[in-house]
């Protein structure tokens, strides 16, 4: 054979193979999934939710005015049965919030009320601090033992890719101001749920059980806390001065707004796709969770358009997630009884995904590896642990329903996640765009999957 010839059939050889044949993809599930990554449509949502919403307190007119706005917005973009399905809810807002300490080294504090909060006199209260360096050593406390004074309670949370550390040490807000109350303690400053460095306090939800008196609690931003542990290091006594007007509004309305892509097959189920439209009242609630709600309705659009399905695709922008999963509970409640076989929810950012978790039953192993074939394109592995679902979607997860986790990378959440600093400029758009890419590929493949979907054998 002549050398041209020879080479141009080396050449022929070394032709590149599309991804998708390299993989084992299906073509069309390739093909929307690379689509996605040029998606405008999350970007403008997002946008949207942030600059003409707002922040979106769960109970609010503020929240109220989301859903209609969320209604409205999906109607247009062309779902189907669009609705919002209210709910009574508990409303608890802020007021003023200020923080001092008081006498030779007298300086103000960074700090923002916990929800559920329970407000100080309006003209302030004061005591000397107590310092526990964990929520252990709060609890070892005899009870009764801090009557009329303020503790303090740190913790040691540090950044995870997968953010881990949020339920070892998230309990200290949840938990941490009952404990105290218990203890006698008049009030409870924690070191912020957080991993920044900035003078930005991190929100979020405690709880006081039945039969618990709520006292007046309150995160410092990080900073802060650590300048007052430096001040009790010093071992003169450290008193503070707060004001926290927080207030009960009562029983007002909350919702989820549902919309949904009919599927050609009833009988093939349901696949939730959730998120949630309600946020802290500090920033613009960007990441948590407007980029959420974005993606998962991105990503629905994207299979609508390219053809009906098999199986309905809803996406549950549910309400009043913060303050207690109160829209996933009442979800739960109210569609129990449908034939769902799938939930996956998008609540951790808008940074890339870049692990595929499952919960299915070992009949849907083949489904499982035609989604880590899909996925792997875009940077994302398959992990070991079983999906969970997210918040939302977890009494449907616990009642047998199957689950998908698209896990997020999580570095920088905490530095953002119910802050001032939780705005749209921290969203990436090439990252975000990878999320609806993630969630397409995942969509077109579970949605039209010819087999059972099920969590069980």
């Amino acid at each position: 054979m002549h050398k041209p010839l020879i080479a141009a059939a080396l050449a022929a050889l070394a032709l590149p193979v599309p991804l998708a044949a390299q993989t084992g993809v299906d073509e069309r599930v390739a093909e929307l999934r690379d689509a996605a990554l040029d998606d405008d449509y999350a970007w403008a949502i997002t946008e949207a939710i942030t600059t003409e919403l707002g922040p979106r307190m769960a109970g609010t007119p503020a929240e109220a005015r989301a859903r209609k706005w969320a209604v409205e917005t999906l109607t247009a973009m062309g779902f189907s049965n669009v609705r919002d399905e209210p709910f009574p809810l508990r409303t608890w807002v802020r007021g003023i919030e200020t923080g001092a300490v008081m006498g030779d080294h007298s300086q103000p504090l960074a700090l923002t009320a916990l929800g559920n909060s329970a407000a100080t006199p309006v003209d302030g209260l004061e005591g000397e601090i107590v310092y526990f360096p964990s929520l252990a050593d709060l609890q070892a406390e005899p009870d009764g033992a801090l009557r009329g004074r303020i503790a303090f309670v740190s913790h040691a949370m540090t950044r995870t890719q997968d953010g881990s550390q949020y339920g070892a040490y998230g309990i200290v807000r949840r938990a941490g101001p009952a404990i105290a109350a218990q203890k006698g303690a008049s009030a409870i400053l924690i070191r912020s749920i957080g991993t920044d460095s900035h003078r930005m306090p991190h929100a979020g939800s405690t709880v006081f059980p039945d039969g618990t008196d709520p006292i007046p609690a309150a995160a410092l931003a990080i900073p802060d806390a650590e300048q007052l542990e430096r001040l009790i290091e010093r071992g003169k006594p450290v008193r503070v001065r707060l004001i926290l007007t927080p207030r009960v509004l009562g029983t007002r309305s909350s919702g989820n707004v549902i919309a949904e892509v009919p599927g050609s097959d009833p009988s093939a189920g349901i696949v939730v796709v959730a998120c949630h439209l309600d946020s802290w009242d500090l920033g613009t609630g960007a990441i948590d969770d407007a980029s959420g709600c974005a993606i998962v309705a991105a990503a629905a659009k994207r299979i609508m358009d390219a053809g009906q399905p098999r199986r309905t695709i809803r996406v549950l922008w549910a309400g009043a997630e913060e303050v207690g999963i109160f829209g996933g509970r009442a979800y739960f409640e109210a569609h129990k009884g449908d034939n769902h076989v799938l939930a996956a929810e998008s609540d951790f950012g808008a940074d890339r995904v870049w692990r595929l978790d499952t919960r299915f039953a070992p009949a849907n192993q083949p489904l499982a590896d035609r989604l880590a074939a899909a996925l792997a394109p875009l940077g994302i592995a398959t992990g070991t642990q079983p999906a969970s679902g997210g918040a939302d979607v977890s009494a449907l997860i616990a009642n047998g329903v199957a689950g998908i986790d698209l896990q997020q990378d999580g570095t920088r959440y905490f530095d953002l996640h119910h802050t001032p600093d939780d705005t749209l400029d921290k969203v990436d758009p090439a990252q975000l765009r990878q999320n609806v890419a993630a969630w397409t590929a995942m969509l077109a493949i579970v949605a039209d999957a010819p087999e059972r979907i099920s969590a069980t054998k």
